[in-house]
């Protein structure tokens, strides 16, 4: 697969996103790495959305935050491809709050009225999420505070669908990579496009 190709979703079938990675040196600002890849939207996505059509209220925060983790299974150059019947990080290591939400047009601008693609960027500053990386994902939370967390009690490939998702995070969406150590002297950009 291409690493700038778009794959639908089997979560929410017109969905498809894009991942895009930025790690830069925290003094020079000199890029350390950077790719794009498609990322998986989770069948738990589908479910998330039918919560917030009905009720809003019932998860207020939408998809609010990007966790990261070392948990992807297979080989650390070359884990298992990410399945949309994942619903956690096998062992996320951190989380943050998006530092910003962009609507972009068809041609990829930015631009000031809603639309069907939006850009989450989310970015971890030296001392944070440091780390041989190999996982990450969209998290719907119970709570704002990226401490309080709320696992999905399922550890993929367990897809119990009686499961109260309403009690739970929500992963939104999955990526598995080859291992990228992030060091504390290196400041990490994560942007997830997302076209509805």
């Amino acid at each position: 697969m291409s690493p700038h190709s778009i794959t639908k979703s089997p979560g929410l079938p017109g969905a498809k996103g894009i991942f895009i990675l930025h790690m830069t040196d925290g003094k020079s600002g000199d890029t350390l790495e950077y790719w794009e890849t498609p990322q998986v939207i989770t069948l738990d996505a589908s479910i998330l959305a039918a919560m917030l059509f009905k009720d809003p209220s019932t998860r207020p925060l939408g998809a609010n935050m990007l966790g990261v983790g070392t948990g992807a299974t297979g080989s650390l150059l070359s884990p298992d491809a990410p399945s949309p019947s994942q619903r956690k990080l096998n062992a996320e290591i951190e989380r943050k709050p998006w530092s910003t939400s962009t609507f972009r047009d068809a041609s990829g601008n930015a631009v000031a009225i809603p639309t069907n693609i939006v850009d989450f960027t989310a970015v971890y500053d030296e001392a944070e999420a440091v780390g041989p990386l190999n996982e990450m994902g969209i998290l719907a939370t119970l709570s704002a505070n990226p401490l309080i967390t709320n696992p999905n009690p399922n550890t993929y490939p367990t897809r119990d669908v009686t499961v109260d998702l309403t009690e739970y995070d929500i992963l939104v969406n999955y990526l598995a990579f080859s291992v990228i150590s992030k060091p504390s002297t290196a400041r990490l950009t994560i942007t997830w496009r997302i076209t509805f």
